[in-house]
């Protein structure tokens, strides 16, 4: 049965194995704590904002 399908087989593990590649790489350029500061400045600027408006 397994020679019956082999190309098949081997397409869904290139497939999986490209997936798997193309993931690794998006994950390794998208630093993480990078994405953290980016939401931390985010809130400080609002949150300033507020207070401005709320000083007025």
């Amino acid at each position: 049965m397994l020679a019956k399908y082999w190309k098949k087989i081997g397409l869904i593990i290139l497939v999986i194995a490209c997936l798997i590649n193309i993931g690794c790489k998006i994950a390794s350029k998208i630093s993480f704590d990078d994405v953290i500061t980016d939401i931390k400045s985010s809130f400080s600027v609002k949150k300033a904002a507020e207070q401005k408006n709320n000083q007025k």
